[in-house]
């Protein structure tokens, strides 16, 4: 039986002297709560109400029984109030810094239509995976290999004016003879300072015969960008980032440099709270191209 249902009818009849008005006040109908008093009488075995009588009189053993039903009922609805408490307590979460603040304003409004309530932490690869580590963030976009990216997000070099080749290749940097000090340098944003990423291109770098220099690590997002434009620097970025910059955005030659991402959190029901009902808004704010599929989509499609 619903022993919480029953002890609500029976504590709001007791108080109101009366099967009709002690229902109103439940909000069920009279039937129904005639029916679970009875039932809780069946469970105690012993009546509550004496019922020879119009109004709704307790009887001995329903008074000796108000009390324990009353604790019961406030016990029932602080814990309602508890869990109401408890859906509504934000999700830190913690986002590249990289993230647009009108994609991440999408993705918190469809948040809260899903009933989650998150709160965003914008900070960098390493720092995301020390929130999470240390239990400061109870999720985290985390970065990792492409293969393991349920988002993944391809990535090119931008520069502030519009390239004359429809793909950079990294050789192509290499000072002229004619003049061997102007030397074009690629920058990676603090978003890509991961190993996945960052030694592989560092790799590249040292292949074609660059100097260490022209494939460096920004200190800033700012900086990284503001080099750019006042130069013929490169950043490597997403397509979206670059549009998002006003750069000009092709891609790399003869490698393909992928950004992959996904949800970690203390619980894998953390995980998948975020991950699966926000699938759509947290690739928009990563700059996943619109005609990519996540992993779970290409699993569908075979």
């Amino acid at each position: 039986m619903d022993l919480v249902g029953a002890c609500k009818a029976f504590v709001s009849v007791s108080e109101r002297g009366s099967f009709t008005l002690g229902a109103a006040a439940a909000r069920i109908p009279q039937p129904v709560a005639s029916r679970r008093i009875a039932a809780l009488e069946r469970h105690l075995g012993g009546r509550l109400f004496d019922r020879s009588t119009r109004r709704a009189t307790l009887t001995p053993f329903g008074r000796e029984m108000l009390a324990s039903a009353k604790r019961l009922v406030e016990l029932a609805e602080a814990m309602e109030h508890d869990a109401e408490r408890a859906r509504l307590t934000p999700i830190r979460f913690a986002v590249p810094d990289t993230c647009p603040t009108r994609d991440l304003a999408f993705l918190d409004a469809e948040a809260r239509r899903q009933g989650l309530h998150l709160d965003f932490v914008p900070a960098a690869p390493a720092r995301r995976a020390e929130l999470l580590a240390f239990g400061q963030v109870r999720a985290a976009l985390v970065a990792v290999p492409a293969d393991d990216g349920y988002w993944r997000v391809p990535l090119g070099l931008a520069s502030a004016a519009p390239p004359r080749v429809e793909t950079v290749h990294l050789e192509t940097l290499r000072a002229g003879r004619a003049d061997p000090v102007v030397r074009r340098r690629v920058w990676l944003q603090p978003e890509d300072d991961v190993p996945h990423i960052r030694d592989r291109l560092f790799r590249i770098r040292d292949a074609v015969g660059l100097q260490p220099a022209q494939v460096a690590v920004a200190p800033a997002l700012t900086s990284a960008v503001a080099d750019v434009l006042g130069s013929a620097d490169l950043l490597l970025c997403s397509p979206a980032q670059a549009e998002e910059l006003g750069l000009h955005w092709r891609p790399i030659g003869g490698v393909r440099l992928v950004r992959g991402f996904d949800v970690s959190a203390g619980t894998g029901e953390d995980a998948e709270r975020v991950r699966l009902p926000l699938t759509e808004e947290i690739a928009r704010c990563l700059g996943v191209p619109a005609d990519s599929a996540t992993p779970a989509d290409q699993g569908e499609a075979q």
